[in-house]
């Protein structure tokens, strides 16, 4: 990754990270690695046991690792959370772009728009009647934000992301490119002559503080009431929040999944990769859906669960490795009836 000039002794990477160092503490750290690639001068991290044999070989002048990992040939900053601790230390390594307060001359901002302070505008931004924004904004290139959109404090939109009509949005709020809130859901009635009559999408997509939607996602506007995604949840590419939904507060919805109509999604929630949720199904505070999952059905708080139709993971491990064992299960029952 790129790095800059910024040299730290391990000494004060441990206090800045409240770790316990295991090494020199005079040895200097100047960027930030994966464990597999690292170089000397590197910081890098072990979180998963899938990579703890990798600390033994990895060329890193130092590695984040929990309090009870073994002793290795690099010198180790231990905590309770590494993969914590290097989302830390990255921000000591690499400075995003930075954008001052300004608003670019081919931006076009309605008149009755309300813009709050020290807001950065980019060129083509499109700002619709009667917005309001709050203060220190960055909206970065050809970013819309339709008539009557409500934004608070903090927000921050990468190229072409788009807001649409109506729809209100907290403090700190993150949209990714290309992000989409508002879009109209997928409403239609049919009519006796076989066509479809769309259904008017009325209702807005209304995101809490600290909200973050990332690229190409899209929060769908509800034909009536509000689709809702709570304070802290994260929501990632690709991802389809369907129209009258609502995702609980620090939920994780990872890539490609898809929320019919009217989920419910709870609290601390994670549904990772590709995970699809039938309309109007109910999942639990803290439930985990594993990647690929298809949940016709509600779902209990804390429950884990995986495959299609999506069963309680444990149940799913033990079908799976049998059924890796049929066709040798097949040849004894033949073997036996000869």
């Amino acid at each position: 990754m790129q790095s800059s000039p910024k040299s730290v002794t391990l000494a004060a990477l441990a206090d800045h990270l409240g770790a316990t160092l295991h090494g020199d503490p005079a040895a200097r750290i100047t960027q930030v690695a994966g464990i597999e690639t690292a170089t000397p001068g590197a910081l890098a991290f072990v979180a998963n046991p899938k990579y703890a044999s990798l600390a033994h070989t990895t060329k890193a002048t130092a590695v984040l690792v929990e309090p009870d990992f073994p002793e290795i040939p690099a010198a180790t900053l231990r905590l309770k959370n590494p993969y914590l601790a290097f989302a830390r230390a990255i921000e000591l390594f690499y400075q995003p772009p930075t954008y001052a307060p300004g608003i670019d001359p081919t931006a076009a901002i309605a008149p009755t728009a309300q813009i709050g302070a020290n807001a950065h505008i980019g060129a083509y931004a499109v700002i619709g009647e009667h917005v309001t924004i709050g203060d220190n904004a960055i909206i970065l290139p050809h970013v819309v934000l339709y008539p009557h959109a409500g934004i608070g404090d903090n927000f921050f939109a990468h190229a072409h992301a788009i807001v649409r009509e109506h729809c209100q949005l907290g403090d700190n709020v993150t949209l990714q490119n290309g992000a989409i809130v508002g879009a109209d859901g997928f409403g239609f009635a049919r009519q006796s002559d076989g066509s479809w009559y769309k259904i008017l999408q009325s209702g807005p997509a209304i995101l809490e503080d600290n909200v973050e939607v990332q690229a190409n996602a899209c929060i769908d506007r509800a034909s009536i009431g509000e689709t809702r995604v709570h304070a802290g949840a994260k929501i990632d590419n690709l991802v389809q929040v369907g129209h009258g939904s609502t995702v609980g507060e620090d939920t994780l919805l990872c890539a490609q999944v898809g929320l019919a109509g009217s989920t419910i999604i709870g609290k601390n929630v994670i549904l990772a990769g590709q995970v699809g949720v039938a309309g109007h199904c109910t999942i639990g505070d803290g439930a985990i859906a594993t990647a690929q999952s298809g949940i016709p059905n509600d779902v209990a708080p804390g429950k884990v669960v995986s495959g299609y139709p999506a069963i309680d993971n444990r149940q799913w491990l033990r079908s799976v490795a049998l059924f890796n064992r049929l066709p040798e299960l097949l040849r004894d029952i033949k073997s036996k009836l000869k």
